[in-house]
């Protein structure tokens, strides 16, 4: 299991470092800025119903991370994340998780199997299909997982991933995610306010502009 897990990471890399260099004009979202597009609506795998960024907002901030079902590194990182989530969401952090892949690049980014992970995994917040890709085109997101956490008052204060070992979870080093959102509950400064993002990169679907 862990071998293959291994190979599958060591094969994307591959594929996720040519799409990295199609999207090398993506500019991500500054740290400081309020989310864009957050009055969008968008299905919820979860429950069917539809969701905005701003409605899932939370009193002591919103944690929104764009992910998939096919990548090697979502899956990777999906049970961390998962569980970030859903303690998180106790502590009074809103969380979002969407999907901005276009399904027939990977069929298995569709709305089917995100019922399937999201009761599968028992997500406790929504997690949306971003049906134009233009909440992820706003975000300046281009890989799978990537995080984006904004404080109280909407600001981003984190962006990047998840923490430094996709592959041993147990030789995690730095936790970037859970120690931002661990300040931004404690209503703290964000110490380490951008890391890079590792994973696939976001198979967009085609512009409707």
């Amino acid at each position: 299991m862990i071998r293959s897990l291994l190979v599958g990471l060591a094969l994307v890399a591959v594929a996720g470092a040519a799409a990295y260099a199609q999207d090398d004009t993506v500019t991500p979202l500054a740290i400081g800025s309020k989310a864009p597009m957050s009055d969008t609506k968008m299905k919820s795998a979860l429950d069917g119903k539809d969701y905005t960024i701003a409605s899932v907002g939370g009193k002591k901030g919103t944690l929104v991370v764009f992910t998939c079902n096919h990548c090697p590194w979502a899956k990777a990182w999906e049970s961390r994340i998962v569980a970030l989530g859903n303690d998180f969401a106790k502590k009074g952090v809103g969380v979002i998780a969407i999907n901005s892949n276009d399904p027939s690049a990977y069929q298995e980014d569709d709305y089917a199997t995100m019922q399937e992970r999201a009761k599968a995994d028992k997500m406790s917040y929504p997690y949306v299909v971003d049906a134009t890709s233009n909440v992820a085109r706003a975000f300046g997101a281009s890989h799978t997982p990537e995080a984006f956490l904004f404080d109280k008052e909407g600001k981003l204060v984190y962006h990047g991933g998840i923490d430094d070992n996709a592959k041993e979870p147990d030789q995690v080093k730095d936790k970037y995610l859970e120690v931002a959102l661990t300040s931004v509950v404690s209503g703290k400064p964000v110490a380490q306010a951008e890391t890079k993002a590792l994973g696939c990169g976001i198979k967009f679907r085609k512009s409707s502009s």
